[in-house]
């Protein structure tokens, strides 16, 4: 394997790793096992972080007839978002910061200017709100509060204490299905190995209590961004691909979740293809071909590296005159890839079967080709009261206000 470092100038690091030869244990009985030989490039290009400025801004491509605008600042890293039911914003912070502030525009001028840190919990990341009360997840922690009617939370409560291992992927998401059951994503531990705790690399739904839990669809390398469609009322997340397997392999996978359905990590991926460093019968006693068959393709894939972060289905405001259904993601954006992809937000069309997707721009330029630098990384995405859609974004410290003009 090729390796190819390349710093925050631009300037290629180049490694030289041995080709990838895998001995496989799907043969047949008396046969002699046959190897898997693979020759993978792959790149590292960690962008430069700039700070944002105007003359950034007006970098921005935007799809036509609508607007963004930075409607709080100086948040260092906001990660989750969600609607305070007294008004403001609720941002979640992980660590280094591992809190929750409550943000608010106290003198109706369009800027979320007042911050006010609610709670500090360790690893806290997802947040959802719903009947009064607040849940929050960290990475092996579900809590619950109440909340009052200045939108400050009661003493946490702690509804269990027994979620996977972080790993790789440590950031727990929450939300709650339009009938009222909250579903929780769990990440893998690892880039592509065979779980030992059957939870990871899962959606799972857990009851209110949190004294109940099941594994919901497996699978799913990390599904931080997972939504239910207004109009086919079908549920959907994004998930990302594997690393190491070329600038343009695994490419991020929108799925339809359905209960009980496997969606190929770690072994395959996208339209049937096969983890070259993987082999299911090592684990399962399935040949490749055999295990593929019982994995659910997805309905729709997007470049590769990108990490998608939030989908949202906005409701008919938010598109006004066009198509209702269509969706957002955010792209957080790539690090294991020669050329930056991400780092932007596409608009996602559905079919009419619901069961195919096309993915269009929608904003991007937060990176920027000539510095080799971003100045923003898009994280979560909300609606908002007047059918806005607020983003925040973690690289740059600000929330966004996106908007029909």
């Amino acid at each position: 394997m090729k390796v190819t470092e390349i710093n925050k100038l631009g300037q290629p690091l180049a490694v030289m790793l041995p080709m990838i030869m895998l001995g496989t244990l799907s043969w047949a009985q008396g046969e002699q096992p046959k190897p898997t030989i693979a020759k993978i490039e792959g790149n590292i290009f960690r962008p430069a972080k700039l700070q944002p400025t105007d003359a950034m801004m007006e970098n921005l491509k935007i799809a036509e007839g609508f607007e963004i605008t930075a409607v709080a600042e100086g948040l260092q890293a906001p990660r989750m978002l969600a609607l305070a039911p007294g008004g403001g914003i609720y941002v979640t912070r992980r660590a280094p910061f591992n809190d929750v502030h409550l943000i608010r525009d106290a003198d109706g001028d369009g800027v979320l200017e007042v911050k006010d840190r609610l709670v500090t919990l360790p690893d806290v990341h997802g947040i959802a709100v719903r009947d009064g009360k607040v849940y929050l997840a960290a990475i092996r922690d579900l809590y619950v509060a109440d909340i009052a009617g200045d939108g400050t939370f009661s003493e946490m409560r702690k509804l269990c204490d027994d979620l996977p291992d972080a790993g790789q992927h440590p950031n727990r998401t929450i939300e709650f299905s339009p009938e009222g059951e909250l579903f929780l994503s769990v990440g893998s531990t690892s880039n592509d190995a065979p779980e030992p705790n059957k939870e990871s690399a899962t959606m799972l739904k857990v009851s209110l209590d949190g004294k109940k839990r099941e594994i919901y669809a497996t699978g799913l390398r990390n599904t931080i961004g997972f939504a239910w469609h207004p109009i086919n009322k079908r549920f959907y997340g994004m998930d990302h691909g594997i690393d190491w397997l070329g600038d343009d392999s695994q490419r991020e996978e929108l799925n339809e979740l359905k209960p009980g359905l496997n969606y190929g990590w770690p072994f395959v991926f996208e339209d049937g293809k096969h983890n070259p460093s993987r082999d299911p019968a090592e684990t399962t006693g399935k040949t490749r071909a055999e295990y593929a068959a019982e994995c659910e393709a997805p309905v729709g894939t997007y470049t590769a590296h990108s990490a998608p972060m939030a989908l949202l289905f906005p409701t008919a405001k938010f598109f006004a005159d066009e198509v209702a259904g269509d969706g957002l993601v955010t792209l957080h954006g790539s690090w294991n890839r020669g050329t930056a992809s991400g780092y932007e937000v596409v608009r996602v069309r559905l079919g009419k079967d619901g069961a195919s997707a096309t993915f269009h721009p929608f904003i991007s330029g937060f990176f920027l080709e000539n510095e080799k630098g971003q100045f923003g990384r898009p994280c979560d995405l909300i609606e908002d009261r007047d059918g806005s859609v607020l983003m925040s974004d973690d690289s740059g410290g600000r929330v966004y206000r996106i908007k029909r003009k």
